[in-house]
């Protein structure tokens, strides 16, 4: 087992291949070590490379609806006003603290998300 750094794409491209070979490796074997130190030279070489941000707040709200099977009506329960539901979802209003924190609270998503500008 030769484990180092990944520093290049040729290096990434490497591990990625050895992770391939390696990947049903059994637990608290040599290859299951390997493995499990691959693996997070790779999350982080992948982290640094390619970050991936945030989802826009308007569209993460939709997509929370969207997996809850809600609809406008139901989001106006969490908001508390439907004109302002309408905006949000249309744009024309922005997030309050408030209603930051109703949908944090009640859909479940993370505050790092609606916080954003958009």
């Amino acid at each position: 087992m030769i484990i180092k750094p990944i520093k290049t794409e040729q290096d990434y491209e490497q591990a990625m291949k050895r992770l391939e070979i390696i990947f049903d490796a059994k637990k608290g074997s040599r290859e299951g070590d390997e493995l499990e130190i691959l693996g997070i030279l790779i999350e982080n070489y992948e982290n640094e490379h390619f970050p991936i941000g945030f989802p826009d707040p308007v569209e993460a709200i939709k997509f929370r609806m969207e997996q809850l099977g809600y609809d406008q009506s139901d989001l106006d329960k969490v908001i508390g006003l439907k004109s302002k539901t309408s905006e949000i979802l249309s744009r024309k209003k922005k997030l309050t603290l408030d209603i930051i924190r109703q949908l944090h609270d009640k859909l479940n998503i993370p505050t790092d998300v609606l916080i954003q500008a958009y």
